[in-house]
């Protein structure tokens, strides 16, 4: 059996004149990691390993993910293939995982992240939000056998939120 949970990055800011590679997270967004990390580790077990985007964004969503779950630095690690909106690169990184690791989380972008959980989850997402976060679980023993699984939880801010917080 194996388990992959995606996650997008957090709101990210338009404000620097930056890059869209190197664009920052917003203050929206590093509350969000904080708030979706901690309810996201108290429901699933953590990920063997955590891949993200190098995308600046990406990249510091992923870390509050990595000390939540207290993920050790080897199994962290950055993958410029992640920095993918259309979603072929995604599934060719999930599908060449290693056979070892049970659970994986992967951390990157729309409209690939939506498209893949469409793709290999059994319910209809219309948009992962930024800090959305995904949990998939297939019954195949090899990564690169896995097809479409059974959506298992989907935990976006939103649902976190009180009106006073928004």
């Amino acid at each position: 059996m194996k388990t992959l949970y995606l996650l997008r990055h957090a709101k990210s800011s338009w404000k620097h004149d930056v890059i869209d590679h190197q664009r920052p997270l917003k203050q929206r967004g590093l509350n969000d990691a904080v708030l979706v990390s901690k309810h996201v580790v108290e429901q699933v077990k953590a990920p063997q390993k955590i891949i993200s985007s190098d995308a600046e964004r990406a990249m510091t969503t992923a870390l509050f993910f990595k000390e939540a779950f207290k993920v050790k630095d080897e199994d962290f690690t950055t993958n410029h293939n992640l920095y993918d909106f259309g979603g072929r690169q995604v599934l060719e990184i999930i599908k060449n995982l290693n056979d070892s690791w049970k659970r994986v989380m992967i951390v990157g972008h729309n409209h690939a992240f939506t498209s893949i959980a469409n793709m290999l989850g059994d319910e209809y997402i219309e948009n992962l939000p930024t800090c959305g976060f995904v949990k998939l679980q297939f019954d195949e023993k090899n990564w690169r056998d896995v097809n479409v699984g059974k959506t298992k939880l989907t935990v976006f801010p939103r649902h976190l939120k009180t009106k006073e917080d928004e």
